[in-house]
């Protein structure tokens, strides 16, 4: 195959987040470690310097995100226990994010609060979590959701132990266009617009049989990183809500599309990257498409994750620092 087009330039993901996209698409529920310097070339396909790379391994092994073992003066690293479980439910998440809109009772969940001026931390961290369960202000202390939320907002005013606020549920608050105004979704929709325009290029390049093995496998998993961001700050709200011409529609088919089709492609080049430095370990690598993990998470069962594990603390902590720079 030759080579084609890839999306276009922009600023690259950085690497503790490629590394775990590389292991969330391909290494997930596998016991075994992988050298630390096949990651190393693993972030190299992505034009990420060694010393990065090993920063990056070294950060996220300090953060109890990777685990790690020696044999010799081999170091390597792995998946915790218990990171499946988080890993396919996020996946499926991500996958199944943004297929259809979510249907509305016409009610709102509506958090009101009174912060003093000199507690300005405390109005800080309430806001935060609030943006992190897709909450938007109506007004300074009035924040609403179309979702049912009244649940996870009480247990975030308990946490911070805030006396001086109400949940409740409404039909009215005043109104659906003005409260449709309060979730500013003009930047959302040109971010799907940009998504579009970034990736349509590679369905062409897919139908023509251009795109590489190298290039599956840049273009997959950085497309799993720009996608990732919109379950976490589209606040999905119902159709009623939503402009005309919304995106989310098309950008969701282009990313499934791509998703699933470089997969085999991308994890070739996965197993000739790792087999440069241990072909006993590349023959374990898989990919993971729509399908499969839609399985995969079916089998569950009951088994979810509890939101205990340094995964699932780490994508909390992030979300929150994001939404409080917001």
């Amino acid at each position: 195959m030759t080579t084609g087009p890839l999306p276009r330039d922009r600023q690259g993901a950085e690497p503790q987040l490629l590394l775990t996209s590389l292991l969330g698409d391909f290494w997930y529920w596998r016991d075994e470690h992988i050298p630390s310097a096949a990651l190393v070339q693993l972030l190299g396909e992505f034009d990420i310097s060694p010393a990065s790379a090993r920063a990056a391994i070294r950060r996220l092994a300090a953060r109890g995100l990777l685990t790690v073992s020696r044999s010799g003066r081999t170091t390597a690293y792995g998946i915790p226990a218990r990171t499946s479980e988080v890993i396919i439910e996020r996946t499926h998440r991500m996958l199944t994010f943004g297929t259809t809109a979510p249907d509305w009772d016409g009610q709102w969940t509506v958090v009101t609060f009174s912060v003093p001026e000199q507690e300005r931390g405390l109005r800080t961290a309430l806001r935060s979590r609030l943006r992190v369960l897709r909450f938007a202000a109506l007004y300074d202390g009035v924040w609403i959701s179309p979702h049912d939320l009244a649940g996870p907002a009480l247990a975030a005013l308990r946490e911070l132990e805030l006396g001086s606020a109400t949940v409740f549920r409404a039909t009215e608050v005043p109104g659906p266009a003005a409260a449709a105004a309060a979730f500013d979704l003009d930047p959302l929709a040109r971010e799907y617009e940009q998504f579009v325009e970034r990736y349509e290029d590679v369905l062409t390049g897919l139908a023509a049989g251009r795109i590489s093995p190298a290039q599956a496998l840049r273009t997959r998993t950085e497309l799993r990183v720009d996608w990732r961001r919109f379950p976490e700050n589209d606040p999905d709200l119902p159709a009623e809500l939503l402009p005309a011409g919304w995106a989310r529609d098309r950008a969701q088919k282009i990313f499934l599309q791509i998703y699933d089709r470089l997969g085999p492609l991308a994890e070739l080049r996965f197993r000739q990257v790792l087999a440069e430095t241990d072909p006993a370990l590349a023959e374990l690598a898989a990919h993971h498409d729509s399908a499969k993990v839609a399985d995969l998470f079916a089998a569950l069962g009951d088994r979810h994750p509890a939101g205990d594990t340094p995964f699932e603390q780490a994508a909390e902590a992030r979300r929150l620092d994001e939404a409080r720079r917001r």
